[in-house]
């Protein structure tokens, strides 16, 4: 497992210190609960950019529930993959290609380091940098870039992950689900030799015939053991001096292509379903690509079909769908009216990523019932949201998700091509809604209770977070747990962690308090 335990109290310390420091003693609120006196100073520093910066770094932040690694890890890691592979860059359209020698209409992907120009040309093409809506919209520049330094990501994983793991460890997080595409090239070539067949149980059969899907699955796993070793190695995880991604805690979800034909997009979550039940290192499944490709929209039901079908065969491996990340315009009405619900109803999602139409959905408030019920949990990456959809402020339905006893967990989608990073979502989210500590602290929780962590949970009360029995009176940080509370971490990853994050909170409190 990917995972070191020293490595991350060092990056809280940091943080934390970092933080005193930039906390004034006038400005510390006296008296008062822990948590309403962290919110006042956090209202004392709102038009003090970098002590507000400083404090959504150093607060604890669980984890990262709706991550693709592909477009997390940052694009100057990219370009510099694309250089060291000697990949040339057409002068078009900007896209990495083969090896050089380069053809006629491209350059070299080392010329980036003697001509600026070229460097930033290609930084702006590849991500958001710099993008303003005309000609091309957000929406098309977004997705339009993974075509574009596609070619730098797919022999480099576990180098992307060391990147990605050390951002989100110095940002106190302790927890990484990330998407990727097991197995990809093997996957769609079984998909090709099988073909589709409306009858699924007799697909899935064809797919098992004679080993072909666990071939398929030991492709995969030997992809995850490369990448993790390739992350170990690139992270220095096993020396004296590992990096701070070696403490987090990380987790694969399996995706499929939804834009992609019907037998491939089958054997990718059959894929994804068998390594969610064999494989520790793989949780859960999930569409993705454009929810409005054409494809995507056509076979929306067919989709879900399989997924309720799949489910049915494999209820071990955990379901987490995009679904509503749209917006009128986009797509015509009617496809606006059901993807969220047929998600949660028919394709068992547990969470969903995005819900961004949900006031267009059929019975939105029907609907936000049936998810706080459910305990649904919503992915939401406010800045995605903002560059792919133009939806952000009150037309954001993050704070309807709140009101009505929703779970909501705050992500970063593609931070990598967003120019972002988990500290903006938080520093978003609470000037954007007027959040105060108490809010944020249960937006962390909510973080790791939603995720596919195996085991029982810390909290007895997923709505108002009261611990269970076994530690209930023991107070993280500030007591040792009991005997039977220390059992219970041991036994079960998920309460750990969030036991982990309690103390963190202490310790986020004291450095704000310090002092006072």
């Amino acid at each position: 497992m990917i995972r070191i335990r020293h490595a991350g109290a060092v990056a809280l310390a940091a943080g934390t210190a970092l933080l005193l420091s930039l906390v004034p003693a006038h400005a510390r609120p006296p008296g008062g609960a822990p948590e309403d006196r962290v919110s006042a100073y956090l209202d004392s520093i709102r038009d003090r950019p970098a002590e507000l910066r400083a404090f959504f770094r150093a607060l604890p932040k669980g984890g990262d529930l709706h991550n693709h690694l592909a477009g997390a890890a940052s694009t100057e890691l990219l370009l510099r993959i694309a250089v060291e592979d000697g990949l040339c860059i057409d002068r078009t359209t900007l896209a990495a290609g083969a090896p050089a020698p380069c053809p006629d209409g491209s350059r070299p992907a080392a010329d980036s380091t003697t001509d600026d120009d070229f460097r930033q040309q290609i930084i702006r093409a590849w991500s958001m940098q710099d993008f303003v809506p005309g000609a091309e919209s957000g929406h098309d520049h977004f997705f339009a870039t993974f075509g574009k330094f596609g070619p730098t990501t797919w022999y480099h994983q576990g180098r992307l992950l060391a990147e990605v793991a050390d951002t989100a460890a110095a940002q106190q997080q302790s927890y990484l689900e990330t998407m990727l595409t097991p197995a990809s090239d093997a996957a769609a070539a079984l998909a090709a030799e099988v073909g589709f067949d409306s009858d699924l149980a007799a697909l899935r059969d064809k797919l098992l015939a004679g080993g072909r899907m666990a071939g398929l699955v030991r492709t995969a796993r030997a992809e995850a053991d490369q990448v993790e070793a390739d992350f170990r190695a690139t992270s220095h995880c096993d020396g004296a001096d590992p990096a701070p991604g070696c403490a987090l805690t990380v987790r694969f979800i399996s995706q499929a292509s939804r834009a992609s034909t019907p037998a491939r997009v089958f054997t990718q979550l059959v894929l994804g379903m068998e390594l969610a039940e064999q494989d520790p290192r793989f949780l859960a499944v999930n569409l993705v690509q454009p929810e409005d490709a054409p494809a995507a929209l056509e076979n929306y039901r067919l989709q879900m079909q399989m997924l309720d079908y799949l489910h049915g065969v494999y209820p071990a491996a955990h379901i987490t769908l995009h679904a509503g990340e749209l917006v009128p315009g986009l797509v015509k009405p009617e496809d606006l009216r059901f993807h969220i619900r047929e998600a949660v109803l028919t394709g068992h999602a547990e969470r969903i990523g995005h819900g961004v139409d949900l006031a267009y959905e059929d019975d939105p408030q029907g609907l936000l019932r049936t998810l706080a019920a459910r305990h649904v949990a919503i992915e939401v990456p406010l800045t995605s949201n903002a560059q792919i959809l133009g939806v952000s402020g009150p037309d954001h339905p993050f704070p309807r998700y709140r009101a009505a006893g929703v779970p909501v967990a705050l992500a970063t989608d593609d931070p990598g091509v967003s120019r972002s990073d988990i500290t903006a979502e938080y520093q978003r989210a609470a000037l954007t809604y007027d959040l105060d500590y108490r809010a944020l602290r249960d937006l962390a929780r909510a973080s790791l209770e939603y995720a596919f962590l195996p085991g029982r949970s810390l909290w007895a009360d997923r709505d108002g977070y009261r611990p269970v029995a076994e530690c209930a009176g023991r107070r993280p940080g500030g007591d040792h747990p009991s005997a039977a509370c220390a059992a219970l971490l041991a036994a079960n990853p998920k309460a750990e962690l969030e036991w982990k994050q309690e103390c963190a909170f202490d310790t986020f409190e004291a450095a704000v308090l310090r002092r006072h």
